[in-house]
């Protein structure tokens, strides 16, 4: 498993923390890649000490993962037992309040949206502010310009409905247009509200993205289109399905670490 990854069989999840296996311990991404920090960005809140056991009938071997909440969650395989993975987490506790320090130090993003708020917007956090005066009020964001009811309140609302209409045009446009580069048999490309993931496809050819890939760089856009389109031919997460994207998108550590760095800034 490529570090820093999330387990998993076709869905391409949010970033989270994940344990090492215990046969080959995960490295840390060497490409940090993250956004530039603001003051307006909000404290992530506190980790909880919550321990969550699921069990798995497909799972091969114990996994730890941490939440965006704080919580752990162990997962227990087919035949494994709750004794058991108990002490798979104290075999991993120094990871786990490694893994929880980080998250607490990851920054988040404002949850009202004002003027001078910064906000993720093409890879880059740009202060939302008033535009020039017109009959409409509006606002920037970056070298956009949006329309909004009003300059004062919240105007998050506004602009990820904004935000979202953009994506709506541009993500399924990249990713026929990628689809065509690497001869894949796409059927439909839709976007959606996701919250615990950034991408998925089905067998049919169907590719599920997130709308808020719009706010990401065109690196972690693409990555996240190549990572689907590369699902067509191996539907796992094999060392040859990881060959496969190495191949379209040599880059792809740089953009995973990204997705793991900033993803809190997005809400995920």
């Amino acid at each position: 498993m490529p570090p820093g990854l999330i387990q998993g069989f076709l869905d391409f999840l949010a970033p989270s923390e994940t344990s090492p296996a215990p046969s080959a311990p995960a490295a840390s991404p060497t490409t940090d890649g993250g956004a530039r920090a603001a003051a307006t960005l909000a404290p992530a809140p506190p980790a909880s000490d919550e321990l969550v056991f699921e069990r798995s009938a497909r799972a091969e071997r114990y996994r730890l993962t941490l939440r965006k909440d704080g919580a752990a969650v162990v997962t227990i395989p087919a035949r494994g037992t709750e004794r058991e993975a108990r002490a798979f987490v104290e075999q991993h506790r120094d990871w786990l309040e490694r893994a929880r320090a980080r998250q607490r130090l990851r920054p988040r993003a404002a949850t009202v949206w004002t003027l001078g708020t910064h906000v993720l917007w093409r890879g880059e956090l740009s202060e939302i502010r008033k535009a020039s005066e017109g009959e409409r009020p509006t606002v920037c964001v970056a070298a956009d310009v949006f329309r909004v009811p009003r300059l004062d309140g919240d105007l998050r609302p506004t602009l990820e409905n904004a935000f979202q209409r953009r994506a709506k045009i541009e993500l399924p446009a990249r990713t026929w247009e990628l689809a065509a580069e690497t001869r894949m048999a796409v059927t439909e490309v839709a976007v959606r509200n996701q919250r615990t993931r950034w991408g998925s496809c089905t067998t049919g050819g169907v590719i599920s993205l997130n709308w808020r890939l719009v706010q990401a760089p065109d690196l972690v856009r693409d990555y996240v289109i190549y990572h689907e389109l590369m699902h067509l031919k191996e539907m796992n997460h094999s060392d040859r399905f990881w060959r496969r994207v190495e191949e379209v998108c040599p880059r792809w550590r740089e953009a995973e670490a990204w997705l793991k760095r900033n993803g809190s800034l997005l809400g995920l």
